[in-house]
């Protein structure tokens, strides 16, 4: 995705309705799926389309790359036919007899290593011409759904500060003031059912304000105004597993790594390490007072962003700070992909920023409308993510960010979850839960 610069920091992205709209994108592309990405890329040079982005040609040769990379099958995915292929890598549909390749891009030559040469434009027409059709009947592509249906509501009694749907118990939990409610999969579909269970804090003036359940969906840890986190296990009942003293009095946000080995805590002016395995607390991390709203954790980097519009990212091990990016608004939320390629950051003004977790590649797609509570959350598969703005719900498909669907609540939103069989769509408001499903 190309398109006009924001200065030297931004491209500027569109969200659009119609597929028609860009005619040579493959909807059903993942954002994870960087092989493919860097294919499309070529086509998407020379036709100037909006394209997520692209890997700099001047690191790896535009054929030679693709040609060792890709099978034909992956070509197949990206919804291109040769003729396309012929009218972008080869002007009048004949081989270009000028193309170059220099040393510096082949794989070999940087470990100083014999590389051989790239194939001549003749082999490469040759490879397209022989590649066979695939029929679209056999070409598997992560879903993306086109509606959704409200289908139920949760009656939580007060403000829902933060949900978490778990596929493997078949449960919804909503937390906040005071307690967590437990809803089984035969409230989804109702109006007023009550809940199967209803967990009491100690101290009720506690509050979840954030919680993370773990990949595999059979524990949850939660966060907020309390001196301590809480490892829950789901299965076969609720029950407290751990509480971890904390050292800040208000959790705003939570992170896990993708094994649940390490939790990231953050609090006003520092982040707490927790290894989870152990139940100790590895570091505390000081960071900026007001850049400690919200904390993301992608390999071995992770990210923070609050009121100062700075976005930050550090070293997890050394704790060092990587880079610092002044997003001009305030950050309110921040999520990545499943692939942990892509860092999303919703900010005050619905504007969605995404920057490649290790190069230099920096994006915004601009709504310009100013919310309090910003959500970002990807679907397992990566096909597609959910943003809520204010009152609106937006379901966008990555990486082409062609919307959707768009709804909208009567009151505004304030957490939101989607299943990891991507079912269900979970939004938590003033005094309930709204149970989507998603079509397909």
């Amino acid at each position: 995705m190309s398109g006009e610069k924001e200065g030297n920091s931004f491209t500027i992205l569109r969200i659009y309705d119609e597929p028609e709209e860009r005619k040579y994108k493959s909807e059903d592309s993942d954002i994870s799926a960087q092989r493919g990405l860097e294919a499309q890329s070529q086509l998407d040079g020379v036709y100037d389309i909006p394209q997520w982005p692209p890997v700099s040609p001047a690191q790896q040769g535009p054929v030679y790359q693709e040609m060792s990379s890709l099978t034909p099958q992956q070509w197949a995915l990206q919804a291109l036919d040769r003729s396309e292929l012929r009218a972008s890598w080869f002007p009048a549909g004949k081989p270009r007899e000028d193309a170059e390749f220099g040393s510096s891009c082949l794989p070999g030559s940087r470990f100083g290593q014999p590389c051989p040469l790239p194939p001549s434009s003749d082999e490469v027409w040759s490879f397209f011409e022989a590649i066979p059709p695939i029929a679209d009947d056999v070409v598997v592509r992560p879903r993306t759904p086109r509606a959704l249906l409200k289908v139920g509501r949760l009656r939580h009694g007060k403000r829902v500060c933060a949900i978490a749907i778990s596929s493997s118990t078949h449960h919804v939990y909503t937390c906040g003031h005071g307690y967590i409610k437990v809803w089984d999969k035969s409230a989804l579909h109702t109006w007023n059912k009550a809940p199967q269970a209803q967990l009491n804090f100690q101290d009720h003036q506690n509050c979840v304000l954030t919680c993370k359940l773990f990949p595999d969906e059979q524990s949850l840890i939660t966060g907020g105004v309390s001196r301590t986190l809480t490892l829950w296990d789901l299965a076969p009942t609720p029950r407290i597993r751990a509480q971890l003293a904390s050292t800040g009095p208000i959790c705003y946000s939570l992170a896990l790594s993708s094994n649940a080995q390490i939790c990231l805590a953050c609090f006003k002016g520092f982040v707490e390490i927790w290894d989870l395995q152990n139940q100790i607390l590895i570091r505390k991390q000081e960071i900026p007072e007001y850049g400690s709203r919200c904390v993301d954790l992608t390999g071995n980097k992770f990210w923070t962003g609050g009121e100062d519009t700075r976005l930050y990212s550090w070293d997890l091990r050394s704790c060092q700070k990587l880079q610092q990016l002044s997003l001009h608004h305030e950050i309110l939320s921040i999520t990545h992909d499943p692939s942990e390629e892509w860092v999303l950051v919703g900010l005050r003004t619905s504007d969605i920023i995404i920057l490649h977790s290790h190069r230099k590649e920096k994006f915004k797609a601009s709504i310009n409308k100013y919310v309090h509570h910003h959500n970002l959350k990807f679907a397992s598969c990566g096909s597609y993510f959910v943003t809520t703005l204010g009152e609106s719900i937006h379901c966008l498909a990555a990486p082409s960010l062609q919307r959707l669907f768009q709804e909208e609540e009567s009151t505004e939103i304030v957490c939101c979850d989607v299943s990891s069989d991507s079912q269900y769509l979970v939004t938590g408001s003033k005094n309930c839960a709204s149970v989507y499903q998603l079509l397909y």
